[in-house]
C-alpha cells in the first residue's frame, strides 16, 4: 500500500504465532529492492515506530480488512513496515 512516497507492507503472515521469514531478513538487511509491475524501486526497510502505527493500522486495515482479522487471530502485534526510497 502507498503512504506518500513510501510503500507500506504489513508482516501479517495470516495471524500466525510468529513473523514471516522474510520480516526476520528486512531486519537484517534493511536495504533492499522490491518490483512493483516492471518497476524495481531500491528501498530502505524499517517498522512504523507507535506514533506511526496509530495513524498507519488503521489506513491498512482499511485498504485491506483482512489485516484487522488476522491481529485477531495472534497475541503478537503484527509489524508494519515502512519501505522509503533510497
Amino acid at each position: 500500500m502507498r503512504d506518500g512516497e513510501n510503500l507500506l507492507i504489513v508482516a501479517s503472515k495470516g495471524g500466525y504465532p510468529k513473523d514471516p521469514a522474510w520480516m526476520h531478513n528486512l531486519r537484517a538487511g534493511p536495504d533492499t529492492e522490491v518490483q512493483i509491475g516492471q518497476t524495481r524501486l531500491q528501498v530502505h526497510a524499517r517498522e512504523a515506530n507507535p506514533e506511526e502505527r496509530r495513524t498507519l493500522w488503521p489506513k491498512a486495515v482499511t485498504y485491506n480488512p483482512h489485516w484487522g482479522r488476522y491481529q485477531q487471530r495472534t497475541t503478537r502485534e503484527i509489524p508494519l513496515v515502512l519501505l522509503e526510497p533510497r
